[in-house]
């Protein structure tokens, strides 16, 4: 998986994009963590998922739907969410295949505590 290219779409290859955020690494950004998760949800990281979803918010377990593959991820805009920032909103629209094609969109909201991003809700 090391010298494939990222799900999330970057270009990179995973081992230098969204791997070591999976590994421990923080996001720098907002918008990083949202590709990272992005990634999580295609390759069926929930444990991930899980670990960067912020405790007000974090469901008790995550149930990822094996039917679903998730293909491609489109950032449509940012707010804030940079590497001094304390909060940022990412909108976003995530592709899947399944039993039909379809698409999520979405505006998320994150914080930053701590040096470390976190998934917050979606608007």
């Amino acid at each position: 998986m090391s010298d494939t290219r990222c799900p999330c779409g970057s270009g990179e290859t995973y081992a230098n994009c969204c791997g070591p955020l999976h590994a421990g690494v923080p996001a720098p950004t907002a918008e990083r963590l949202m590709r990272s998760r992005f990634s999580a949800f295609a390759l069926g990281d929930a444990a991930y998922l899980l670990s960067s979803w912020h405790p007000s918010t974090r469901p008790q377990a995550l149930d990822l739907d094996d039917g679903l593959r998730w293909y491609r991820l489109d950032i449509e805009y940012t707010e804030r969410g940079g590497p001094f920032d304390a909060d940022g909103v990412v909108a976003f629209t995530a592709y899947y295949k399944g039993a039909e094609r379809g698409s999520l969109n979405e505006v998320s909201r994150f914080v930053r505590e701590g040096g470390d991003w976190f998934y917050v809700d979606a608007l």
